[in-house]
């Protein structure tokens, strides 16, 4: 009898070893964070003429940024989780949407593509026991796992339109390396917002003061 009960014992163990490693890879899947209504984001440019809302989060505190495996900030990136309200009765397209980061001193940066991304968080020397993947794109040497890959997919803004009474979402890197304090005075613009007609809205301005001035959250 002790011999099965330290049978069992031992043959969990074995289990929980084997298991660990599983439940530690699941824990670190990339959750988008839920996107509320763009005009309760401290920092947004409301258009109610137009029906359409643009706000924006800055991912630039550690405790808020823990939600990626990749350290961002560490590699010169400042994510921002721009989201897009739209109240009105028609689809407006982002087909030819245009994002802008503004500095205080004026630098003009745009937001981060694939590769400038995969080329700062690729390790060419990294070993294959990480299951690395090629890189796209020609021009980009080295791999990223599998899991770095998936995670930069499902977190960037993909949409293509915001349909009537909706809100839609995602990240958007930009490329801060050697500001220091890069949201200080800083405004961000969005254009090639269109309405069902095809018609541009007016450009949406939003000065990132408003979220480093917002009260902090209880």
């Amino acid at each position: 009898m002790l011999a099965r009960i330290r049978g069992r014992f031992f043959r969990a163990i074995a289990i929980a070893v084997v298991l660990t490693p599983v439940a530690a890879w699941a824990g670190k899947n990339f959750v988008m964070p839920e996107a509320k209504p763009a005009q309760t984001y401290p920092a947004h440019d409301a258009h109610p003429n137009e029906g359409v809302t643009v706000g924006l989060d800055p991912y630039d505190m550690p405790d808020k940024a823990g939600i990626f495996s990749v350290k961002y900030r560490e590699l010169g990136f400042l994510p921002i989780f721009l989201v897009i309200t739209n109240d009105g009765d028609e689809t407006v397209s982002l087909a030819g949407m245009k994002a802008e980061f503004v500095t205080v001193d004026r630098t003009k940066i745009t937001p981060a593509d694939e590769d400038d991304i995969y080329r700062k968080i690729s390790h060419p020397s990294a070993s294959a026991t990480h299951s690395p993947i090629p890189i796209p794109g020609k021009k980009v040497k080295g791999v990223v796992s599998g899991q770095q890959a998936e995670e930069l997919q499902n977190s960037r803004f993909a949409a293509e339109a915001v349909e009537p009474h909706t809100t839609h979402a995602g990240f958007l890197f930009f490329d801060v390396s050697g500001i220091s304090t890069p949201l200080a005075g800083a405004h961000f613009y969005l254009t090639g917002v269109r309405d069902a007609k095809g018609n541009e809205l007016m450009y949406f301005e939003v000065p990132l003061e408003k979220y480093l001035s917002a009260p902090a959250k209880p």
